[in-house]
């Protein structure tokens, strides 16, 4: 019995009206092509930093010829322009990022950056020091172990939150 049935032919059975695979795996391959496009050629959405307008800055212990601080609506994220160098400062990580000049554009008081442009290593930062003087916020750190050292200083509102 096992003889007839190892001499016995299968005849393949076609199912009409199912397309053959590679066919299926093609028509979803073009469903899909657009949305893979749309999300590889969509830009990273620059954010709009406004300039803090009560601030003091000082390099050194004395005010730098050229500067500017830019928020975002993070609070305690800040963009400090400092000559041509642009540094990014988060004052609850402790941590301050060089970022190129070149991919922020600046309009009047505002200015616009990615945090997409974010680079992988902060700066190293040696002394942090963050103190609330009263109306102002003072945030100290020296860049390098041997570096210069930057403070800014902040106004904070009534509720001692920072006004922008």
């Amino acid at each position: 019995m096992g003889h007839a049935v190892a001499r016995m032919r299968f005849r393949k059975v076609k199912i009409r009206g199912l397309a053959p695979p590679r066919a299926l795996g093609v028509v979803l391959g073009l469903l899909l092509l657009p949305c893979l496009a749309a999300a590889q050629a969509e830009p990273p959405k620059k954010v709009t930093w406004k300039s803090v307008e009560f601030a003091i800055v000082h390099f050194n212990d004395q005010a730098p010829n050229s500067w500017s601080i830019y928020h975002s609506e993070k609070k305690g994220i800040l963009l400090v322009r400092l000559w041509k160098r642009y540094m990014l400062v988060k004052i609850q990580d402790e941590e301050v990022y060089d970022i190129d000049p070149q991919k922020i554009t600046v309009h009047g008081d505002s200015a616009e950056w990615s945090y997409a442009d974010i680079p992988d290593k902060p700066i190293e930062i040696v002394e942090w020091k963050e103190r609330n003087i009263g109306s102002m916020q003072r945030v100290t750190f020296r860049l390098g172990k041997n570096g210069h050292v930057l403070e800014l200083q902040i106004t904070l509102g009534l509720n001692r939150e920072p006004i922008y």
